[in-house]
């Protein structure tokens, strides 16, 4: 690919789901599947300041171990956590920089614009601020995160031409979603000629373990591919894109998308084909489209744990094992420190800074009948 003059091929390594050992991010790991990515000839790696110990790992995973030429490196700019004056957001950047050793960053992102969380970019003049850095030499390419409407989005594009790239969340069960927008916003961004970087095109992990009717639609089509292989293709598929991040959680996930994007190639009208059948599908079923950001976690007062209890109710909802899906909420959120669904106080903070546009608080209501309160 040539986008904004560099060569990046279509798989980027996202981290913000890297391997855990013993509650900590395992580094050792970390080495291993970075040297396999770019031994496979991948190069582009994004992070970001939110994630927490992220920056830090790909220090010790790739830029201690690599000539910085070997690599583009990512990371993002949230200044609508925590900050309240410009300086506080502009600090990110420089702690971005000394927890990644990195010197530079190829690619930078004003991360997750839209809704409640636009203001603080403007409010702290993030957009000239952050020119400022690239003629400094310390950004290569400025764009931007986004997760509301293409409304906003092409409002964004009008009032900020000089960003060089978007960063949307595009796959195929979001496509038409009508609370996500994938297509449309996709849509806006390539009438702005602004190149795309996709994200979450395995929606947090919930496209390689889909319903069990899509999964047995794609092994029957491809019993050698994986089924998260679909949902990557898919997003490499589009015109116009820079890289699918893939957020990756361990070797395996590793070596499975390098042995189908290593040789990418469009998909064919039957493979198309196959993916719309799939979509149908899963209009069917009513998951929480929760991908585990985490964002809600960041704002929460009462330190619930949202995504746990989402995740778990996901499981009643596709297996019906009442005792699986108690497991699993006890493990993801009382085990992980966190509050329960019935703790929730109801403030809504977290719904004002859910990228899925979720209605937490009435799930969060479901979960904790179905699994807190169910009679026992």
């Amino acid at each position: 690919m040539g986008y904004l003059g560099e060569e990046i091929r279509k798989l980027g390594f996202g981290l913000m789901r890297l391997p855990q050992k013993d509650g900590v991010i395992d580094v050792e790991q970390v080495k291993e599947m970075v040297d396999l990515f770019l031994d496979a000839g991948f190069t582009y790696f994004d992070t970001a300041w939110a994630y927490a110990g992220s920056e830090d790992a790909i220090r010790q995973a790739l830029v201690e171990r690599y000539p910085r030429e070997r690599y583009q490196l990512a990371t993002k700019n949230a200044a609508w956590i925590d900050c309240k004056t410009k300086e506080e957001a502009y600090a990110q950047f420089d702690a971005s920089l000394a927890q990644t050793g990195a010197g530079y960053f190829d690619f930078y992102l004003l991360h997750n614009l839209g809704e409640g969380r636009s203001h603080y970019f403007d409010d702290y003049d993030m957009w000239n601020w952050v020119q400022e850095k690239k003629k400094e030499g310390l950004v290569r390419h400025v764009g931007f995160s986004f997760h509301s409407t293409p409304e906003e989005l092409e409002e964004i594009l009008n009032a900020h031409p000089e960003m060089e790239f978007v960063q949307l969340q595009i796959n195929y069960a979001d496509w038409e979603n009508p609370a996500v927008q994938s297509r449309r916003c996709y849509e806006v961004a390539r009438k702005h000629g602004k190149p795309v970087v996709i994200m979450e095109p395995v929606k947090g992990g919930m496209l390689a373990t889909p319903p069990e009717p899509v999964q047995d639609l794609l092994k029957a089509a491809e019993p050698e591919h994986s089924v998260a292989s679909w949902a990557v293709r898919f997003a490499a598929d589009l015109e116009g894109v820079i890289t699918v991040l893939s957020g990756m959680s361990n070797v395996e996930q590793m070596k499975d998308n390098l042995s189908y994007m290593k040789s990418f190639e469009s998909l064919t009208e039957s493979q198309k084909g196959t993916l719309k059948q799939a979509q149908e599908e899963l209009k069917k079923i009513p998951l929480i489209p929760c991908t585990t950001c985490n964002y809600c976690a960041k704002v929460c007062p009462m330190d619930i744990g949202i995504s746990g209890s989402f995740t778990a109710m996901n499981y009643l909802t596709l297996y019906s094992d009442l005792a699986l899906a108690k497991t699993q909420e006890g493990w993801l959120v009382g085990g992980h420190g966190k509050k329960r669904a019935n703790e929730c106080i109801k403030c809504g903070r977290c719904e004002e800074a859910c990228p899925q546009h979720i209605a937490i608080r009435d799930n969060l209501v479901k979960v904790s009948e179905a699994l807190i309160h169910d009679g026992r």
